[in-house]
């Protein structure tokens, strides 16, 4: 099993005291003379304050960004392969706390391979995420919030694409399939309005990719991904 999620312990932690830090200034702010300041569980808000339409009580919401993930194109590869595409993903609240999550992400790049007689060099690969699950508001104040999730679908990985007609054991490669994927990680958003919202995404990916030549080998792998974009909170409440 192969863990590559060094990252998301100092983003998740740099969220964090971002929203702590911005709870205390809450307890700190004062009312205005004039009245003029509204206090509400999430934060003071004065006129013309761009988030003081942030309440948390949407129904609805989605999400775009441009992502990144690593990959292993093989059990046995010990060059990894770094891909770039987009995570596409929406929410159906139930509670203030808990809502429904899905995702799409389609991941592109080529690979490293293992020696071969063949000279195939950086082969092109892909895979392809989706999954739906659980996910649950976390700390949260009027300029952003965290959400944890964890997605249970489906990875189709594309390996043998560019390999020239030639079996996917030349190269030391997975086979073309689809098979167990899973999403582990969250979100850390920073409000820019009532409806817009500036996200990133770090997560891990599991995936159960399996040969069908030799050995029949079945890995487990784990890897880091990321993505940042932007999310839409629509209107209705619930």
């Amino acid at each position: 099993m192969r863990l590559s999620v060094r990252f998301i312990a100092p983003l998740a932690a740099v969220a964090v005291f971002a929203l702590c830090a911005g709870t205390g200034a809450y307890a700190q702010t004062s009312s205005s003379p004039s009245g003029a300041n509204q206090r509400t569980g999430i934060g003071t808000y004065t006129p013309g304050d761009p988030l003081a339409g942030v309440t948390y009580d949407n129904r609805y919401d989605v999400s775009l960004g441009m992502a990144y993930a690593h990959i292993k194109a093989g059990p046995n590869l010990l060059q990894g392969a770094n891909l770039g595409g987009l995570d596409a993903s929406g929410s159906y609240w139930l509670t203030r706390r808990w809502g429904a999550e899905g995702t799409f992400r389609p991941y592109l790049g080529t690979s490293g391979a293992g020696p071969n007689s063949a000279n195939i060099k950086g082969p092109f690969v892909s895979q392809y995420i989706f999954a739906a699950g659980p996910e649950w508001l976390g700390p949260h104040n009027k300029h952003g919030d965290l959400i944890a999730h964890v997605l249970v679908g489906g990875a189709h990985g594309n390996f043998e694409q560019d390999l020239r007609g030639n079996s996917p054991s030349i190269v030391g490669f997975y086979n073309n399939q689809t098979a167990l994927g899973m999403v582990m990680g969250g979100h850390m958003d920073l409000n820019r309005s009532a409806h817009w919202v500036f996200r990133i995404t770090p997560d891990a990916i599991l995936t159960r990719y399996s040969t069908n030549y030799g050995s029949h080998l079945t890995q487990t792998d784990i890897n880091f991904a990321i993505s940042v974009g932007l999310e839409y909170k629509f209107k209705r409440k619930r």
